[in-house]
């Protein structure tokens, strides 16, 4: 059992559900990501265009064919005003920027690579306002290649204009009025998720405590794979209901009964946490019973509600009232178990109403849901990250870079699958070189993998309409696996692309366009990966620094908030923000160590290795005062120089300044795991100051001797 767990505790995540181990590259397959609706309508979108292309043999069908195409990989979903700004720029900037270029070409290099990298730029950082404004960058980084293939006469141009809005508008009418998706499906399947993920979460809790004796290892395990996850679930839950309340401008019944639901999950998401600490700081049998047994009959009351919601079907509440009055049955023994497991039924209560047939169906405004200006929306962002600090403008700057040579390359070739290279060396190439490293990895994979698949496939298709019917299979399959993972998706999109250019320009070999695309991606992968090694590098350590300087300041906060703020409405609103900050700072700080750990040589570097012990700590820090914050009468209340102290350490550690000196007290039962704790960090973090606080005569704590984070 124990070794079932670590493996699991080691399991590769995936780019929504991070894994435990953050030595791993996430790329794991998330088979909820499946969307078959969106592949159908997808490929239905530039089917329809290809066929008419067949019956009428018009060329300029073919340009609105792949606009439509192009446009449903601009789709991300989400609010429909959202979508619809991002699809009608891109439907009109992908046209213009395809004519212009076609006219520019003729001019030559020095005019067409300055033009085309100052694009690319633009592109790039386009990312700075969205994802989907991300997506879109990507998306016209593939018609500026495709537009530098072959020059365009004026009339050309502006028949190619027009055929590419036609194209990108038709597929943006399709997916917005005719075949619409569900305007509150996404973010209600995002809540959804999050319950289940507290199922998930619940029944990994379980299996731990079923073990034969405690397993620090384990425990950790748990506490990095799942609180990541949950964590990340929510924070992508609430941008999503919020941005949904600002794009319709107002709050909906079902807008605000979503934003109770995902409310009423973080309140028994920081429970859980809770309820994990009390088991791994006293793991005598008598405890680990009585949580077992409550932990075994909340998990299937989260799934019933989570897929309640996802489902959009009512419960029968009468019914399941039952089950939620006995999931807290039996646990007056512990008096601090029960009171916990007191506020997750209540929560669970919440939750099932919401989904009742006479469901309280709650009204009012969201305080976080105003309408932005444009000024906020627009020009904040690009304001913001303006500087060679950012991320973004790194790697905006280095795209451009990259591209200029590689471009003057494949002009000069003139080769019918260059621009191949150039899409492949931007769109692999990401901020982080750990993000680039695995989308080199995954777009290679994919590309050999769906190619040789591409290349049986157009062995037999024999005629035009087989052809056709393939692509829109293939389509279906590649859109609906597009949130799967990216391998896959690029794997399922990589014999599309032999059999479109096998449609569209006959006469080359189905081999031969397999061994060109595949050589073009290994050889754009590779530069891609180089080039976050050379150009405008973020080293890692120095971002795991500053995130760690982020967390010890929450963490401080959160330790203030529990242990030194009044009693009152203000100490809640308090307590629930910086509950929040501190996992979302935490997490921060994993996915800097995950990426630390995957570049080369930085995994290795101290400041990274003491990072990750402290990590583990803060982890532990902050399920104690969660402990504390929902059990407050565990906390001896005569300990009060000690919560002084702790607050203190928490501060000084994150401000370098130096450490408040050690009370020469007992600390009392209630803050001796808690105590403990900051000493490790402490110890950890400031081994200098520590061994000189000794040598005086005050208590010293060992650690591990590391890291400073204001150096």
């Amino acid at each position: 059992m124990r070794a079932w767990s670590r493996q699991r505790a080691a399991g590769r995540g995936s780019l929504n559900r991070p894994g435990a181990d953050l030595r791993r590259l996430p790329t794991g397959l998330d088979l909820r990501g499946l969307r078959l609706v969106e592949g159908v309508r997808a490929a239905f979108a530039f089917g329809v265009v290809i066929l008419l292309n067949i019956w009428v043999q018009w060329p300029p069908l073919l340009t609105m064919a792949l606009a439509a195409n192009l446009a449903c990989f601009c789709d991300n979903g989400g609010p429909m005003r959202a979508r619809l700004r991002v699809l009608t720029a891109f439907s009109l900037l992908g046209g213009l920027l395809w004519a212009g270029l076609g006219l520019l070409k003729p001019l030559g290099l020095p005019v067409v690579v300055p033009v085309a990298c100052a694009l690319i730029f633009a592109c790039a950082y386009a990312r700075v306002w969205s994802v989907q404004a991300q997506s879109a960058g990507n998306v016209l980084v593939v018609v500026l290649c495709i537009a530098l293939d072959r020059p365009l006469t004026p009339e050309q141009a502006g028949i190619t204009v027009l055929m590419f809005a036609a194209g990108g508008l038709w597929a943006t009418f399709l997916a917005l009025v005719i075949w619409r998706l569900h305007p509150y499906r996404p973010a209600h399947r995002a809540v959804a998720e999050v319950w289940h993920d507290l199922a998930r979460l619940c029944g990994d809790l379980e299996r731990l405590v079923a073990l034969p004796e405690p397993d620090n290892a384990a425990f950790d395990g748990h506490a990095r794979g799942h609180r990541r996850g949950v964590r990340a679930g929510i924070e992508t839950a609430r941008t999503m209901i919020l941005d949904l309340a600002r794009s319709r401008e107002r709050v909906s019944d079902r807008t605000a009964q979503a934003l109770l639901r995902l409310e009423s999950a973080e309140q028994i998401f920081s429970a859980l946490i809770a309820v994990g600490e009390l088991i791994d700081s006293r793991p005598d049998p008598h405890r680990r019973a009585l949580a077992k047994t409550f932990l075994r009959r909340l998990r299937p009351l989260l799934v019933t509600i989570a897929r309640a919601i996802r489902d959009d079907v009512d419960l029968d509440l009468a019914r399941l009232e039952h089950s939620i009055t006995r999931v807290a049955e039996g646990l007056s023994a512990d008096p601090i178990l029960a009171g916990l497991a007191d506020r997750i039924v209540g929560r669970v209560r919440i939750g099932a109403k919401l989904s009742a047939p006479e469901g309280y169906r709650p009204g009012g405004t969201l305080t976080e849901g105003g309408r932005l200006d444009r000024w906020t929306r627009y020009v904040g962002p690009l304001q913001q990250n303006f500087t060679l600090a950012s991320p973004n403008l790194r790697h905006a700057l280095r795209a451009s870079a990259v591209a200029a040579p590689a471009l003057a390359a494949t002009l000069s070739y003139a080769g019918a699958f260059t621009h191949w290279l150039v899409m492949t060396v931007v769109l692999t190439m990401q901020p982080f070189y750990a993000a680039t490293w695995q989308r080199a990895l995954e777009r290679i994979g994919g590309t050999v993998l769906g190619g040789l698949a591409g290349a049986v496939l157009a062995y037999y298709a024999t005629t035009p309409l087989m052809e056709a019917g393939l692509i829109l299979v293939l389509s279906v399959v590649g859109f609906a696996a597009r949130q799967i993972s990216y391998g896959f998706f690029v794997t399922c999109l990589t014999p599309l692309v032999v059999l479109l250019v096998e449609l569209l320009e006959p006469g080359h070999s189905s081999w031969e366009i397999v061994a060109m695309r595949a050589g073009f991606t290994v050889l754009g992968g590779l530069i891609a990966v180089a080039s976050c090694l050379v150009l405008w590098p973020i080293w890692e350590p120095d971002q795991v620094r500053q995130e760690l300087r982020r967390a010890l300041k929450a963490h401080a906060d959160f330790a203030e908030a529990v242990l030194r703020a009044a009693p009152g409405p203000e100490r809640e609103a308090a307590l629930l923000a910086s509950t929040r900050a501190a996992g979302l700072a935490l997490n921060d700080l994993e996915a800097a160590l995950s990426r630390a750990l995957q570049q080369p040589r930085a995994g290795h570097h101290p400041e990274v290795e003491s990072a990750l012990v402290a990590d583990a700590t803060l982890r532990r820090i902050s399920a104690r005062l969660t402990v504390l914050r929902h059990a407050p009468e565990a906390a001896d209340p005569k300990a009060g120089i000690w919560r002084d102290w702790i607050t203190a350490t928490l501060a000084a550690l994150g401000a370098d300044r130096p450490l408040p000196a050690r009370p020469d007290l007992n600390q009392g039962q209630s803050l001796t795991r808690l105590v403990s704790q900051v000493d490790l960090l402490a110890g950890t973090l400031r081994p200098g100051q520590i061994r000189a606080a000794a040598a005086a005569g005050m208590a010293a704590p060992s650690g591990p001797p590391t890291m400073s984070v204001t150096r």
